[in-house]
């Protein structure tokens, strides 16, 4: 297991180093510069020359690539142009709210979609197994922006001052401010140390950082919020899911040890779970984290609908503004994200069926 899991992490700096090469050859593509995004008409030509002299936007591309790939391999992932900020500290307050919309819409996904496709394919034709899948092709069709807008409609408008009425946009409500961990138990928080980016970054996970100080008006707001978001994002990934699941168990519930279990007087209950669904994990456990690259790239819409300023929209927003350390940090840190989610994921076929050996 060691060794496997050093070959996979020393076949991942390839990756890494290519998902650099392409961001950075791909943001430089997009139509139009820095100076003139930010700037607008007053852009003019002497003003945009010493804006890419000061930036470093003058020098040629390979330069250019050269010094932000020295960088990286610091840990350093530049300034912002647009914010003239730190894409670290910009990251650290940023991805938490990215991390929690991910976690629900996958936990939501994952929570509803696996049952629905064991009961699909243990009710194979019925009617049950058709409204599922059913549900499931309208899932997968279903575009994020229409049903991030109709979930908006229907909760903050149609069941307005009703108990089911959910927040349309935002993070929390006005007046609920979270305090931070370290400060209610009185720790230092340094921005400069890795430390304080630790702390700076968990505190930014309002949820965690509710329960870590009991402060539950805060939790529960914060839970209010993400439910539309979550459930919008959540969409997709639970229809392959369920779709997924129902195939794999089909599968299985075909062969010879479900026959034999079955014939020994097992309830189904037991047949199902223990030795169809047991059995049927790796492919289920496969798409579950290939569905993190698209829980990821939902975000940028779901975010930039439910007014979430995550890593998506602001990804969307640095697109918009030519910032080019902004689409490279947070691409980066995307690709390296999904990379260890999709080791982990290989590293638990071995937990999950004993017969495979990686040494």
């Amino acid at each position: 297991m060691t060794q496997y899991t050093l070959r996979r992490l020393l076949a991942a700096i390839p990756v890494v180093i290519g998902v650099l090469i392409v961001t950075f050859a791909l943001a430089r593509a997009i139509p139009g510069e820095p100076c003139t995004a930010m700037l607008g008409e007053k852009a003019t030509p002497e003003i945009c020359a010493a804006f890419n002299a000061e930036k470093g936007l003058d020098k040629p591309i390979y330069t250019q690539f050269l010094i932000y790939a020295g960088e990286m391999l610091r840990g350093d992932f530049g300034e912002s142009i647009r914010f003239k900020r730190s894409v670290t500290e910009i990251l650290i307050e940023r991805l938490p709210q990215t991390i929690e919309l991910g976690i629900a819409a996958l936990s939501i996904a994952v929570i509803v979609g696996i049952p629905l496709g064991i009961i699909s394919a243990v009710k194979r034709n019925s009617p049950a197994d058709v409204v599922t899948m059913i549900g499931a092709n309208i899932g997968v069709s279903m575009p994020v922006f229409w049903l991030g807008l109709m979930l908006m409609y229907i909760f903050a408008l149609v069941l307005k001052d009703t108990p089911f009425q959910l927040p349309p946009s935002g993070r929390l409500s006005a007046g609920v401010t979270p305090i931070p961990f370290y400060e209610v138990y009185g720790w230092a928080a340094d921005p400069e140390t890795f430390r304080g980016g630790l702390f700076l970054f968990i505190s930014n996970l309002y949820i965690l950082n509710s329960i870590i100080t009991f402060d539950w008006t805060v939790l529960s707001d914060a839970i209010r919020h993400l439910i539309l978001p979550a459930l919008a994002l959540a969409t997709i990934p639970l229809a392959i899911i369920a779709r997924m699941t129902r195939s794999s168990m089909l599968e299985v519930l075909g062969q010879d040890y479900v026959r034999t279990a079955r014939a020994k007087g097992l309830t189904q209950s037991k047949v199902v779970l223990k030795h169809g669904f047991r059995n049927a994990l790796l492919p289920i456990v496969t798409i579950i984290g290939l569905q993190l690259g698209l829980v990821l790239s939902g975000a940028i819409l779901t975010e930039t609908i439910f007014g979430l300023s995550g890593v998506g929209r602001s990804l969307y927003e640095a697109i918009t503004a030519r910032d080019y350390p902004i689409i490279q940090g947070f691409v980066v840190v995307i690709a390296v994200g999904y990379v260890a989610v999709n080791l982990l994921v290989d590293l638990s076929y071995a937990v999950l069926d004993p017969r495979i050996q990686y040494d």
